[in-house]
C-alpha cells in the first residue's frame, strides 16, 4: 500500500523514470566499450611511444585516467538524459545519438592503433565529434545537466582529433 501511495505522490512526471539499475547498466556499457577498445589496441602504449608526436602530445599514461573519468560521465549523462523531466519527449532520439557516438568512440581505437590507419581514424573521429555535438544538443533538450556532463568529453575529443591529425601528418 505504501508503494502505491508513494507512486501516486510522485505524480506522472516521476513515474517511469529510470532508476539506479539503469545507471549501473549504462556504466557497464560504457566500461565495456573501454574494455573492448583496450583489447583492440593491446600494444597501444608501444605504438604511441614509437610515433612522431607534436610537442603538446600528452604522455601515454594520461589516457587511462582521463578515459576512466570520461566514460563514467558519459554514462551518468545518458542516465540524466533518460530521466529528463519525466516525459518521454526526445528520449529515443537522444539515446540513439548517444549510442551512435559511443559506437564511433569504440571504432576509433582499432583504426588508429591496430590498423595504423591514421587518416581514416581522423575521418572517424570527426564523425564522432559531430555525433557527440548532436548528442549534447539532444541531451540539453532533455536535461541541461546531461549536456553539461558531456562537455569535458567533447573537449577531449576535440583535443584528440587535433592530436590524431598531427600524428597523421607527422607520420606519413
Amino acid at each position: 500500500m505504501a508503494d502505491l501511495l508513494s507512486e501516486k505522490a510522485r505524480g506522472p512526471a516521476e513515474r517511469g523514470r529510470p532508476g539506479w539499475p539503469t545507471l549501473v547498466l549504462l556504466l557497464a556499457v560504457c566500461y565495456a566499450v573501454a574494455a573492448l577498445g583496450s583489447l583492440a589496441a593491446a600494444d597501444s602504449g608501444d605504438t604511441y611511444q614509437a610515433l612522431e608526436r607534436p610537442s603538446w602530445a600528452p604522455p601515454g599514461w594520461v589516457f587511462g585516467p582521463v578515459w576512466t573519468v570520461l566514460y563514467g560521465t558519459i554514462a551518468v549523462a545518458a542516465w540524466l538524459a533518460l530521466r529528463g523531466d519525466g516525459t518521454r519527449v526526445g528520449r529515443r532520439p537522444a539515446m540513439v545519438l548517444w549510442s551512435v557516438q559511443l559506437a564511433l568512440n569504440l571504432a576509433w581505437t582499432p583504426l588508429f592503433f591496430a590498423a595504423d590507419a591514421y587518416g581514416w581514424a581522423f575521418a572517424e573521429i570527426c564523425l564522432l565529434w559531430l555525433a557527440l555535438v548532436a548528442t549534447v544538443v539532444a541531451f540539453a533538450r532533455r536535461r541541461r545537466a546531461a549536456a553539461v556532463l558531456l562537455l569535458p568529453y567533447a573537449a577531449w575529443v576535440t583535443y584528440a582529433a587535433s592530436l590524431n591529425l598531427s600524428i597523421w601528418l607527422l607520420n606519413t
